[in-house]
């Protein structure tokens, strides 16, 4: 099975699989097909992260994180931060082409991969070239950000014709994304941050007025790395180690493991208060520590330590909620997740960090580069502040839930600060309360915090949660605002529950906030 927030991009991967390829494979075939029909999210000039684990239940951890350029721009003491759009914005290279490559690599070398890198790139190259119809949420995002084209010059030079956003179901076309697909298909991945392509990106960057240079391209690495574990009613939760928010998912998990779930009926206003305090409590920590251990040590041992989960647990006033002051960090992302027929297992997010990244294209590329940069600070005092050659903060974080050794549940999903909150609601009702997984991608779920669409420090829940739920929560003290069923804005996860059988059965689904689908066989 596979899942991913386009259904042609979830039809390529299902055809890896009927090919014989395995879910390494898929996934990186989906994830092509989605820096070209999911542009708003996700694409070659932005990071990845991927939880691969193969039939035995070894689990490898790929993060494709870009660093900030070894010379960095100027800023005036009086700027306290970094542009969210336009060149200064480029402030890191791109790591989800090189993710993609080093699963290629061990995807051949530990699981018997036999498909050509060529082969996996191919389908995106040719609904690059051919076109394919515009989706539902590439014209949200359209019109969302429409009065702010300005900004965004690479996306209206693309995906604007005379000014015009394509609606759902217009063909949409992109050659010269669709000859970057070709190059990285006839010379490999590395050719992105060391070859021609890499020469041609590079100017692209400089034109823009981007300060990274063909030095800091060949310099980036994606990392192999073992991942971190939560246990949670009796499996384990994995996660990426940091600087991303892996952590802290896993320590709202395991605050809430300290809870009877069973106890409180999903959906009430009990259960979405004790999520949203989980959720402050570990933000609180994530706040302070998460930046890139290579600079700055981050004690992920003492975060999930059963003496500060304790700790954290005993805080919760299942009465009264605590205040919440901090600002949420907005982002955009897609999750993709497959399992093969051997039992090989992979959950992924790769992204441009905001919808349509810094708004700016690498030259003639076709490629629209990250703004992932704008996630340093400028403080000093910062654990996350700006320096040469440092990975920022990332808020990705897909996971994995292993039970008797195996693949259990891949899960991830777009939003940010939103995904450890996302991330809670479904894994609860996919664990606690035995949903199917469209059951409980649809059911309603929650924001905590100022977003880009509401300044107020509130508590954003779905529509359909209920009148009673919304007035329980205000008067334990919750600022409460009100989102749309079925809301865009409240993320688009995806998720894959595996039982062992025998027979093995498989589930799966994608959010139907989203233009995705689960496809297996």
């Amino acid at each position: 099975m596979v899942t991913s927030p386009h259904e042609l991009a979830s039809q390529a991967g299902l055809n890896v699989l009927k090919s014989g390829g395995n879910a390494v494979e898929a996934v990186i075939a989906i994830g092509a097909c989605l820096s070209v029909t999911y542009p708003h999210f996700t694409g070659l000039g932005g990071d990845g992260f991927m939880l691969i684990a193969d039939a035995h239940g070894k689990v490898s951890t790929i993060s494709g994180i870009g660093q900030a350029p070894r010379r960095l721009p100027a800023f005036d003491a009086s700027v306290n931060a970094i542009p969210h759009r336009g060149p200064i914005s480029m402030l890191t290279t791109a790591g989800n082409v090189d993710a993609m490559g080093k699963a290629f690599e061990l995807s051949c070398r530990e699981l018997g991969g036999k498909q050509s890198w060529a082969s996996l790139l191919t389908p995106a190259a040719t609904l690059a070239r051919e076109g394919f119809p515009w989706t539902a949420s590439g014209h949200f995002w359209l019109d969302f950000r429409a009065g702010e084209m300005n900004k965004l010059p690479g996306v209206a030079s693309v995906f604007l014709a005379n000014g015009e956003a394509p609606v759902a179901g217009e063909i949409v076309r992109q050659p010269h994304l669709a000859r970057t697909l070709e190059t990285l298909a006839e010379r490999g991945h590395r050719d992105f941050y060391e070859g021609h392509l890499a020469a041609r990106l590079a100017k692209g960057l400089q034109e823009a007025g981007s300060s990274l240079t063909a030095g800091d391209l060949a310099a980036t690495a994606a990392r192999l790395e073992p991942p971190l574990t939560q246990t949670y009613r009796g499996g384990m939760l994995l996660a990426h180690q940091p600087p991303t928010q892996g952590v802290t998912t896993l320590q709202i998990m395991g605050i809430l493991d300290r809870f009877d779930m069973a106890a409180i009926p999903e959906g009430s206003a009990d259960y979405y208060h004790l999520l949203v305090e989980a959720v402050k409590c570990a933000f609180n920590e994530r706040n302070r520590y998460l930046a890139d251990p290579d600079f700055s040590p981050v004690p992920c041992e003492k975060l999930l330590s059963n003496v500060a989960l304790d700790r954290a647990a005993a805080s919760v006033n299942l009465a009264r909620a605590q205040p919440w002051p901090h600002r949420f960090q907005v982002g955009d992302t897609a999750y993709i997740g497959a399992t093969d027929a051997a039992g090989n297992s992979v959950s992924m997010l790769q992204t441009l960090y905001y919808d349509w990244g810094s708004g700016v294209m690498a030259g003639d590329t076709g490629v629209l580069w990250h703004n992932r940069g704008a996630a340093f600070s400028l403080d000093p005092r910062s654990p996350n502040r700006l320096e040469p050659g440092k990975r920022p903060f990332h808020t990705l974080n897909p996971g994995i839930y292993m039970k008797d050794g195996q693949a259990s549940i891949l899960y991830g999903t777009q939003g940010a600060d939103g995904q450890p909150q996302t991330l809670a609601a479904i894994l609860t009702r996919l664990i606690d309360y035995e949903m199917d997984p469209l059951t409980a991608l649809a059911r309603p779920r929650f924001l905590l915090g100022r977003t880009f669409s509401d300044s107020r420090d509130s508590l954003k829940l779905e529509s359909d949660a209920g009148s009673e739920v919304f007035l329980e929560l205000a008067q334990r003290g919750h600022e409460m605002s009100t989102l749309p069923a079925q809301s865009p804005l409240a993320g688009h996860p995806g998720a894959i529950v595996i039982h062992p059988g025998p027979p093995r059965l498989i589930t799966g689904a994608h959010d139907p906030r989203s233009d995705g689908r689960a496809l297996g066989l």
